[in-house]
């Protein structure tokens, strides 16, 4: 029997119509075989597919009963050979007619699935599950069944849409993966529901409406239930409704309609905003500012004094638009008919529409607080008393500008050194010259030796420091400072250092000389120590050798810096902390010289720094700058200013405080000296109080130059300024 069913064994899944295409290979259209020859009609490919889908364990005798008729024909071979051609032909027509009948045979008859289509088995699963896989679920035997295969790019697409002309009418089936093309009658179904009509053909929606309420009288009521009781009662609901809104119009919540005003309402455009407007309830809301009204000059006919002069004409073509007085020129017309189109109408209303549409209009809320109140409350001046209120005395003899001046510890000598070469001695009671000195130099800094059993007077002339003994005063004091000077004993083994010192020779002791200590650069200032035995001083040089301190007792000279942070412009010793002050353009720092480290930087914020003072307690500092600022520090409080003052229109040139009162002043290159009263208390917890007293003028300007330097007596309220113009002054 094994030659008999040589037709392999099929299942459900290989009847006609369900057969699942390899994904290369094309779907065609089947033809009805033939001759009944079911095994040469299937080719290679198909008996491929249908070899995962056959059931290799079935026996039964009804898949093959054409292999059992094979058999048969076999054993009756003689008859079949006697066969006429008339019984081939009749044979070929019913086999055609069995054929047929197969073919037509519903394919759906032996399946029990309910699913639109049986060819995919992969159930109620979403098939966006199977879009990164090559199939698109599984059969009755586990194996899965692949997608089409799909290799056509955008190209190939393309030259299908050309070279088909069904292309249009060509859509995929999401099931199954295969190109289905649409029948005329699925294309015509398409269009209908695209056009918002009805699927099917024969569905009239315009039938004939039957009512069943007709306007007809007929003989029969279409009900005959009684009437209801409540239909002849009036209704509570209703009477319930109507009370209260007869209440509501006792009580004035509900009013009547107010007849409308038939007169039209204009709008005036100069008139102000209704405040109960919607805009005008709004709080921060600013109404536009309206347009001014015309006046005289705009009119067609204006007086006559309103018409512009040919100069005037002129004058107003050459102005900027912007300084015009009017946008326009006055002009006269006969009548009003004869007036032209104004030029300039639709720019102005641009403009105007700018105005509103970008300009900002902001309400400022405004506290209501009395400006008095606002004003720190100050003491009167007249209680603040004593300080220097006029001009007491004025030392002349220098030709030149005075630079710097000093006054001895106790208030009865001064020193000043000028421009002409020279210093003076001058008695502070008689403005009397005492002493005159020719350096040859310029003199840019001088001070005298805050220790009172000293007497000695540094002087800073070009690159050299001068201490001179004025020999003036105690005859005592003069020869125990030329004994403390003589009683130097050099060292065996000189030492390296930045400067040198120099004896001086007998025609310079004439003139009160001592020592001369040599710098390598010039020396724009000199300051001593309180104590009398160190003295700093400044370099106008690049670099950290800027500041140097001597001792005079040692005759020693040290640069305490190793690193510059910018130009030097003044230095200062604390009063009673061993500390330096440093001030540079921009900053002022203060170091340890002990401890040999930076303790604080203070932060003037001004450009720039051009002189410095401390207070005689030691925690508030002030410096002078360039732009006409005085910053006062409070060292306690911050690095940042305490206080700025710009009470002068130039640059500061020198502060200084009072060794004594409450006092510190200012002069600049205005001219003036202006005293101001500042009180440092002791109770930390409040600050210092500052109050400008007097402004003191005198000196008069030259080559832009006012007071370059100021200095306070030591026991008394009377302040020093040096001038430009050649003077020194006292003020008492």
């Amino acid at each position: 029997m094994a030659g008999a069913c040589d037709k392999p064994h099929m299942s459900r899944s290989s009847l006609p119509g369900k057969r699942h295409l390899e994904p290369d290979q094309e779907p065609q259209p089947q033809e009805p075989p033939l001759l009944n020859d079911s095994d040469s009609s299937l080719s290679d490919s198909e008996e491929s597919v249908f070899s995962g889908l056959e059931d290799s364990g079935s026996d039964s005798s009804e898949d093959c009963p054409e292999g059992e008729d094979g058999a048969d024909g076999d054993k009756d071979s003689d008859r079949t050979e006697q066969t006429s051609e008339e019984q081939a032909q009749v044979g070929l027509s019913g086999l055609r007619t069995k054929e047929a009948g197969a073919l037509t045979r519903d394919e759906y008859e032996e399946d029990s699935s309910d699913e639109e289509d049986i060819r995919n088995t992969v159930g109620n699963v979403p098939l966006a599950w199977y879009d990164d896989f090559p199939h698109v679920g599984y059969d009755l035997d586990g194996k899965r069944i692949y997608k089409p295969l799909r290799t056509r790019d955008e190209l190939d697409q393309f030259l299908d849409k050309m070279d088909d002309p069904d292309f249009w009418r060509t859509v995929q089936d999401k099931m199954t993966g295969r190109d289905l093309r649409l029948t005329d009658e699925q294309v015509a179904l398409v269009q209908r529901l695209q056009r918002g009509q009805f699927g099917d053909l024969g569905f009239n929606p315009y039938e004939p409406v039957v009512d069943f309420f007709s306007g007809d009288v007929m003989i029969h009521p279409v009900t005959n239930r009684p009437a209801d009781k409540r239909s002849f009662i009036p209704s509570l609901v209703e009477k319930e409704k109507v009370s209260r809104m007869v209440h509501a119009i006792k009580m004035g919540w509900i009013k009547p309609r107010r007849p409308q005003d038939s007169t039209p309402s204009f709008y005036d455009l100069w008139a102000q905003e209704d405040p109960n407007a919607v805009l005008g309830r709004h709080k921060m809301h600013v109404p536009a500012p309206k347009l001014a009204l015309p006046g005289h000059a705009e009119s067609y006919n204006p007086p006559p004094e309103y018409l512009p002069t040919e100069e005037e004409r002129l004058a107003w073509m050459q102005q900027e638009p912007d300084e015009r007085k009017l946008n326009f020129l006055p002009q006269k017309f006969p009548s009003l008919r004869t007036v032209p189109a104004y030029g300039r109408f639709i720019q102005e209303r641009f403009e105007r529409c700018l105005d509103l549409y970008l300009c900002p209009r902001q309400r400022k809320m405004r506290v209501s607080v009395d400006p008095e109140d606002l004003i720190p409350k100050l003491p009167r001046p007249r209680d603040l008393q004593p300080f220097p209120v006029c001009q007491a005395l004025v030392y002349r003899g220098h030709t030149d500008l005075v630079r710097c001046l000093s006054v001895s510890p106790g208030g009865q000598w001064l020193a000043s050194g000028s421009d002409d070469g020279s210093l003076r001695l001058w008695e502070v009671a008689t403005a009397r010259c005492m002493r005159t000195v020719h350096v040859g130099g310029v003199v840019r800094s001088v001070a005298w030796n805050p220790n009172p059993a000293i007497c000695l007077v540094a002087a800073a002339m070009g690159e050299a420091v001068l201490l001179l003994n004025p020999a003036l005063g105690d005859r005592l004091l003069v020869s125990s400072t030329d004994q403390l000077v003589e009683a130097f004993t050099p060292p065996e083994e000189p030492t390296l250092q930045p400067a040198h010192w120099l004896e001086a020779s007998e025609e310079e002791r004439q003139q009160g000389l001592r020592l001369r200590i040599c710098h390598s650069k010039p020396v724009t200032q000199v300051t001593w120590h309180g104590r009398g035995d160190y003295l700093a001083v400044v370099l106008s040089s690049q670099g950290h050798t800027q500041v140097l301190i001597h001792q005079l007792s040692r005759r020693r000279s040290q640069s305490p810096f190793r690193r510059s942070h910018g130009q030097v412009q003044c230095v200062a010793f604390h009063p009673a902390r061993p500390f330096l002050l440093v001030a540079s353009q921009r900053s002022i720092r203060i170091y340890h010289l002990l401890r040999q480290e930076l303790t604080k930087k203070l932060m003037p914020n001004c450009k720039w720094v051009s002189s410095l003072a401390v207070h005689p307690a030691g925690d508030n500092v002030i410096c002078g700058s360039y732009d006409s600022k005085l910053v006062w520090f409070d060292l306690d409080l911050s690095t940042k200013p305490y206080k700025v003052l710009r009470h002068h229109k130039k640059a500061l040139r020198a502060v200084a405080f009072h060794p004594r009162y409450p006092l510190f002043a200012s002069g600049s290159d205005d001219g003036s000296v202006i005293v101001c009263h500042g009180m440092v208390y002791n109770d930390l917890l409040q600050n210092p109080l500052l109050v400008p007293v007097k402004v003191l003028k005198g000196h008069t300007l030259t080559r832009d130059l006012g007071v370059l330097d100021v200095a306070f007596h030591p026991t008394q309220p009377w302040i020093f300024s040096s001038g430009a113009d050649g003077t020194i002054r006292l003020y008492s």
